[in-house]
């Protein structure tokens, strides 16, 4: 019988494709289902041999940590030779829509604490 995997909301295209494969070269079947046409169903893997779900977290808990490295890494140099975004860099890049967003917060702010005021 089929078992729930991994759900899917939030899962970069690049990751899933990784975990696809990673999965395919141990050779566990499994298949996923998406979120629909209205975005409310369960976005999932599915492993088809459930007597092999902890070996299929096994995997998928290696890799994950070893992504993270990776990013960690990643970040770490970007900083360092100072390619990293910052909240300056995407103020310059849009002005308008990052004061925009600035008011947003400051009136969603205002909404929320007028009551206690």
């Amino acid at each position: 019988m089929a078992v729930l995997l991994m759900k899917l909301r939030l899962v970069p295209d690049d990751e899933l494709a990784e975990i696809e494969a990673l999965l395919e070269q141990h050779e566990l079947e499994f298949y996923s289902t998406s979120a629909g046409s209205w975005g409310i169903s369960l976005p999932a893997l599915w492993l088809l041999d459930g007597e092999r779900l902890q070996e299929a977290k096994a995997l998928l808990e290696s890799y994950a940590s070893e992504r993270q490295a990776q990013s960690r890494q990643l970040y770490e140099s970007m900083k360092e030779s100072g390619k990293q975004r910052t909240m300056l860099d995407i103020a310059r890049e849009s002005p308008l829509r990052f004061v925009l967003s600035l008011a947003m917060v400051a009136a969603l702010l205002y909404v929320s604490l007028i009551a206690f005021w």
